[in-house]
């Protein structure tokens, strides 16, 4: 039986009948965290072993210039990555487990690029360089100036490089249009001065792109049109910096945009941009992707004082805000306090819901009703920030130091092996025809049995 959980999208899908186009986007991995942000393609026939140094299982190895933290992103043959090429020539990048605020002061002309390659060799296609000049703002030590992952819907890429505008390009690496959102500033509340970079990336639906742009100073929601980048809607949020991305729930005719957050989590209409339903209560400065899944919407964040996760029915309805002593209400129907991955996008594979933490704690819970199942950590050596991804019964996690955890899904933890990419790791990978896709701080990696 498929382990592969569905979000309420496809199981709507699987009851009317695929049709050519859906099962297209199936077995396509088009933004950040592939189908539906769900992290995950079954039926991959991905590896459980491979060696760098011995070139055991390694595809390909191609040279990516400059930083950047945005996730390779597949459609047909073709891998798009984004980067950031510092004029100075030092893309300093300070990962592991620590609080400073610390800003680069790096004030060099920048060249915000996007790369196309062959999914098959990794050799280029096309690169283009949608904008040169000094950063509009600066970023966290450990951040960079392409944090946003593209999104592709099999015609338009959509780049965001956040100050410097989003960007967008047919597959033969034309410029199509391009948009100025402004100077968006995103820092800890607390301290307005401060700039550490945004990173939220967009989500294509129906023809239509959504961008959540939650800063110090106007924050907002939007939705545009994929070709011509035209705003439909735009509706203020009342929020602090967030580095989340938006997902999307489909059902019985009706679409929502789901937004995480710290005061202001929530549901708003597709076509209207209308508010549905909202919560507070999270950490001070979320970055995970909301994940459907079980028919729940679930919801990670943590910093400061809060790190919970919910698991949200998605008929909610105005301010679903547990009270302070409670984990449950009508429309929530788990959450835990404390806990919640950071930065993480939590994984549901199976029955299971998997938590990775920074530390390298792994905790797995039964996805419908909360109960925790086991808790281990997994030895990383620093820290950890990418997102974790499934398939074919195996779970990927990756840690900075670029050390690859693969898993057994299931209710008992069990190491598969551990992989070194022999670099440092910051994005979550992709997968597409039996390929992992590892992005780290100076390579695209292919990696494949052979």
């Amino acid at each position: 039986m498929k382990a592969r959980i569905y979000s309420v999208i496809l199981l709507c899908v699987v009851a009317a009948g695929f049709t050519s186009a859906q099962k297209d986007y199936e077995e396509q991995w088009p933004g950040f965290r592939g189908p539906y942000a769900s992290g995950i393609m079954d039926n991959a026939g991905t590896p459980e072993n491979w060696n760098i140094e011995k070139g055991e299982n390694i595809k390909w190895k191609t040279d990516i210039p400059g930083l950047g933290h945005s996730c390779p992103v597949i459609w047909d043959d073709y891998v798009f990555v984004t980067t950031s090429v510092s004029g100075s020539g030092k893309d300093s990048l300070k990962v592991g487990l620590y609080g400073d605020i610390d800003m680069v002061n790096d004030t060099s002309e920048h060249e915000f690029k996007v790369y196309c390659l062959d999914k098959n060799t990794g050799n280029i296609i096309w690169e283009r360089v949608s904008h040169k000049g000094v950063p509009r703002t600066r970023r966290h030590t450990k951040s960079s100036q392409a944090n946003s992952t593209p999104v592709t819907d099999g015609k338009h890429l959509l780049v965001m490089f956040g100050s410097e505008g989003m960007f967008c390009y047919d597959f033969e690496g034309n410029l199509l249009w391009k948009k100025d959102f402004g100077i968006i500033n995103a820092g800890p509340y607390t301290e307005p001065e401060v700039e550490w970079g945004y990173g939220s990336s967009p989500v294509i639906h129906k023809g239509k792109f959504i961008v959540q742009c939650d800063v110090t100073g106007d924050d907002f929601l939007g939705l545009y049109e994929v070709t011509t980048g035209k705003e439909i809607w735009k509706v203020p949020r009342d929020e602090v910096s967030t580095w989340c991305s938006p997902a999307i729930y489909e059902n019985n005719g009706k679409t929502q945009i789901i937004v995480n957050g710290y005061k202001h989590m929530g549901g708003y209409d597709f076509e209207t941009g209308e508010e549905i339903w909202k919560m507070s209560g999270g950490g001070d400065a979320p970055v995970p992707t909301p994940v459907i899944a079980h028919d729940l919407i679930f919801i990670n964040n943590a910093h400061g004082r809060y790190s919970p996760i919910y698991a949200v029915r998605p008929d909610a309805r105005g301010d679903i805000t547990l009270d302070i002593d409670s984990t449950t209400n009508e429309y929530i129907v788990w959450s835990i306090k404390r806990g919640g991955a950071y930065m993480q996008t939590n994984l549901i594979y199976g029955d299971y819901l998997y938590n990775l933490r920074g530390n390298g704690n792994l905790t797995c819970f039964e996805a419908k009703n909360g109960k925790e199942i086991y808790k281990q950590n997994l030895g990383v050596s620093g820290g950890v920030t990418a997102s974790g991804v499934a398939a074919d019964g195996k779970l990927y996690f990756t840690s900075e130091n670029g050390d690859v955890f693969v898993i057994a899904a299931g209710p008992e933890y069990r190491l598969l092996s551990k992989n070194s990419m022999r670099d440092l790791c910051m994005a979550t990978p992709g997968i597409s025809d039996g390929i992992l896709f590892f992005r780290t701080k100076n390579y695209l990696i292919a990696v494949s049995e052979q």
